[in-house]
């Protein structure tokens, strides 16, 4: 919609990673810089880090691009709380090959079978690990196995694991010494600083055609990073509600106060779903928050529930409430920037970064 109303030539600030849209911050580079020592090195793992949404499946897919015409068999594997066997079950799955019904010896065979045949071919085996953290310690233990697989002394099978901060946690833990001890570089991304996601944000305008329409103003680039936190996915959630707004507004000049506007809305939305029944709510607090304040439901009888007496009780609430108000009013800037970040996550699609 909007890209066609500023004659671009595509979304610039789309959730789904796109290595197009690889942006070479300092972060990233020294992350790519690390998955690059790993493949010199063709074994052990590399451990890449970060919170969500920061870039890490955009690593995963600017690695492939790479590696594309190299003599390197790679596969990724985005996981999900899985037990040491169906861990194998999908690592076989990605590689092609057959798994269903088969035992863990079976398919340890099976992988080793291909690693070996691979390495014939003067190939190696290498193994992409996004979400990593969510795999149980037993079962990065079979993974640390697969590393087991040797010829000669040389590796026939690599794994790179990425994931959010839970995974350091992870191998920091009991049990996890000998995983550890295969850990060749390790590397947190970070989010990006102030100038660099001005620089983003430019980047991924320049891709899609951009020639200055619309025009952002100064203050719009740290306002962007002040309410972004300098997460990668959450300029583009942000940035792509602000250029919709832009659109529908039919503005050429974007700046803080448009922003500002978004945010708003944002806050609406957000409040709207904060206010709106959890699932599991029982009927009767539902009844009572919709039958209205006590002295205006209808009696037993028939009558009206005479109201409260005691005034002095009903003005300290009501004080109270205007306190509380007053509390909520001066910090609305802070208020709002924490509503922006939840509603930004919330749109966000989970460390596809």
């Amino acid at each position: 919609m909007y890209d066609e109303f500023y004659r671009l030539t595509g979304k610039p600030f789309q959730l789904t990673p796109d290595q197009r849209f690889f942006y070479e911050s300092q972060v990233h580079n020294r992350a790519m810089a690390y998955l690059r020592y790993g493949l010199a090195q063709g074994e052990g793992f590399i451990v890449i880090t970060g919170g969500i949404g920061t870039g890490k499946t955009m690593l995963v897919r600017n690695l492939f691009s790479e590696i594309e015409n190299r003599d390197v068999m790679a596969a990724q594997l985005v996981t999900t709380q899985v037990g040491p066997e169906d861990m194998l079950r999908m690592v076989c799955a990605s590689f092609g090959l057959a798994h269903e019904g088969m035992n863990k010896a079976t398919l340890l065979h099976n992988l080793e079978a291909i690693a070996r045949a691979r390495f014939a071919e003067g190939k190696r085996i290498l193994l992409v690990v996004d979400e990593a953290q969510n795999l149980p310690a037993r079962s990065l233990e079979e993974l640390r196995m697969l590393a087991n697989f040797e010829i000669d002394g040389r590796s026939l099978f690599q794994s790179f694991l990425l994931g959010q901060d839970e995974l350091r946690r992870t191998l920091k833990g009991a049990g996890m010494e000998q995983l550890r001890q295969r850990v060749i570089a390790s590397h947190h991304l970070d989010p990006l600083s102030a100038e660099e996601t001005r620089g983003y944000i430019e980047f991924r305008l320049g891709r899609v055609g951009w020639s200055g329409d619309p025009a952002l103003d100064e203050a719009l680039f740290p306002t962007v990073h002040e309410l972004s936190g300098g997460v990668p996915r959450r300029i583009n959630a942000l940035c792509d509600r602000l250029f919709l707004y832009g659109c529908i507004e039919e503005l050429h000049t974007l700046g803080p106060a448009d922003l500002a506007a978004v945010a708003a809305d944002m806050q609406k939305e957000l409040a709207l779903a904060a206010s709106a029944p959890q699932p599991g709510t029982p009927p009767e607090s539902v009844q009572e928050r919709e039958a209205g304040p006590v002295e205006d439901r209808p009696a037993a009888d028939g009558g009206v529930v005479a109201p409260p007496v005691d005034l002095s009780r009903r003005v300290a609430q009501l004080e109270a409430e205007v306190e509380r108000l007053r509390r909520i009013v001066q910090h609305e800037r802070k208020l709002l920037r924490k509503a922006v970040l939840i509603q930004l996550d919330l749109n966000g699609y989970d460390d596809l970064d």
